[in-house]
């Protein structure tokens, strides 16, 4: 697919772009409606498609939960290995739509390798996240940054007070997430693992307080968030920071979402996955 309009529909995602501009632009771009709308058909989730890992995993223990918050009333979706084993725990943070299908399916992921996993839902504050990605997009928008970082830190919390978590958290998000992600390393002193999705890096004075061991994924094309990648690194290694920093060449923004066939890149993500469950592996057990 033309880079353009990939770069075209991650401008629409993450930007203030109405549907009708966006649309009117593609079509220009693609040459046509019918292939602006055959384009279309490979950028936006397919989460059917690409579920890897069924709601109703007979390995799993899978349960809707809620803890307080900032001013509201937080839920997630939890799922477990079956059995009474004490694990390490994993918050999964969603991108810029909430807590969709495909993060659902992340969240079996990570619990499948082993862990207590919990996807947050960020739009909580709001009722929940909505079926249309776009009213999901603008709600993002509207969250108070403070108290939604605050929300996070509770969900930390929140797992290392259960009966069944080990007391070792980790934290994995992708775009939004991963920014996010960034965020709790720099504010919690006990995450023990951090791995962020071509996420925003937090201020680089900021830094010194990481103590966490942290993973950094980035797909070579994403010129937006890749910018913040030499003030980042260089702020690791002046403070110490135990860290891996991958750029994973050819591949683009949400390369591990395989519910975009445009982006997703199979290779990359695979190769990405292995590396972050080692991580979780050394610091959660």
């Amino acid at each position: 697919m033309d880079q353009r309009i990939i770069n075209l529909f991650d401008e629409y995602t993450h930007a203030p772009l109405t549907r009708k501009e966006f649309m009117e632009r593609l079509i220009k771009l693609a040459g046509g409606t019918a292939l602006a709308f055959s384009a279309l058909s490979v950028l936006e989730p397919g989460y059917a498609a690409a579920t890897t890992i069924a709601p109703e995993a007979d390995d799993l223990d899978i349960e809707e939960v809620s803890w307080p918050g900032d001013g509201a009333t937080m839920k997630g979706y939890l799922a477990k290995p079956k059995g009474k084993k004490k694990r390490g725990a994993v918050v999964v943070i969603h991108e810029n739509r909430g807590l969709t299908p495909h993060i659902k399916d992340v969240t079996r992921r990570v619990a499948q390798a082993g862990y207590l996993a919990l996807g947050v839902d960020a739009l909580s504050v709001f009722g929940g996240t909505p079926a249309d990605e776009d009213k999901g997009r603008e709600l993002i928008g509207q969250l108070d940054a403070a108290k939604n970082l605050n929300n996070y830190l509770a969900a930390l919390s929140y797992l290392r007070g259960r009966p069944d978590c080990n007391g070792r958290t980790g934290a994995v998000g992708f775009c939004w997430g991963g920014g996010l992600v960034n965020q709790l390393a720099v504010h919690d002193p006990k995450l023990d693992a951090g791995v962020a999705y071509y996420g925003q890096q937090p201020r680089a004075e900021d830094v010194p307080q990481i103590k966490a061991a942290v993973m950094l994924h980035y797909g070579g094309l994403d010129q937006r968030i890749n910018a913040g990648i030499p003030a980042y690194e260089a702020a690791l290694k002046a403070a110490g920071t135990k860290y891996e920093l991958y750029v994973y060449e050819g591949v683009n923004h949400a390369f591990n979402n395989d519910t975009s066939p445009a982006r997703y890149n199979a290779e990359a993500a695979k190769l990405a996955w292995e590396r972050t469950l080692r991580l979780f592996k050394e610091k959660l057990g």
